[in-house]
């Protein structure tokens, strides 16, 4: 075997293994129709969704090598309420009463196919708009985003930590 044979070949076990070894984060939807408050049209439901899981992609980052936390979003309140305008489309009004961000969440964080920890969590951020959310400030869904930050540090990084 040639020398840059054998070093491609020895890259490519390198990658395979250190793939194999990354923290990972799968999230599902269920009956995202079903939603107490999301976006009504097809596509901004879909777009919604896509910035959620390409936000819950983003906490792989604070997960050890080789955990995969595995979530299933059973039910979303989006902060504020909808409200119909003159001309068909909707605004999304936030007056920080009873129109917190809510979610419903069901999730397993596994290593090497053990259960580290298992839950079935309602979160809520009563107190949204007093709470940090600076680093999230032109994002519109920078509240729920702040909830799930505290909600994974609290549910997740505890366990991670503990081992």
């Amino acid at each position: 075997m040639r020398p840059m044979t054998r070093t491609v070949l020895a890259a490519v076990v390198a990658l395979l293994a250190s793939s194999a070894a990354l923290a990972e984060v799968t999230v599902t939807y269920t009956k995202p129709d079903d939603y107490t408050d999301l976006a009504r049209g097809e596509y901004d439901r879909e777009r919604v969704l896509k910035q959620f899981t390409d936000y819950f992609a983003t906490l792989e980052k604070k997960l050890p090598a080789g955990e995969n936390l595995k979530i299933d979003v059973l039910d979303i309140d989006l902060a504020g309420r909808m409200y119909p305008r003159r001309n068909g489309d909707e605004i999304r009004v936030l007056n920080g009463g009873a129109d917190w961000p809510r979610m419903h969440l069901r999730y397993t964080l596994e290593k090497d196919g053990q259960v580290l920890r298992s839950g079935d969590d309602n979160i809520a951020n009563m107190n949204y708009q007093q709470s940090r959310s600076s680093y999230f400030d032109s994002d519109p869904l920078r509240y729920e985003k702040q909830m799930l930050d505290d909600w994974f540090n609290k549910a997740i990084v505890p366990q991670v930590a503990a081992k």
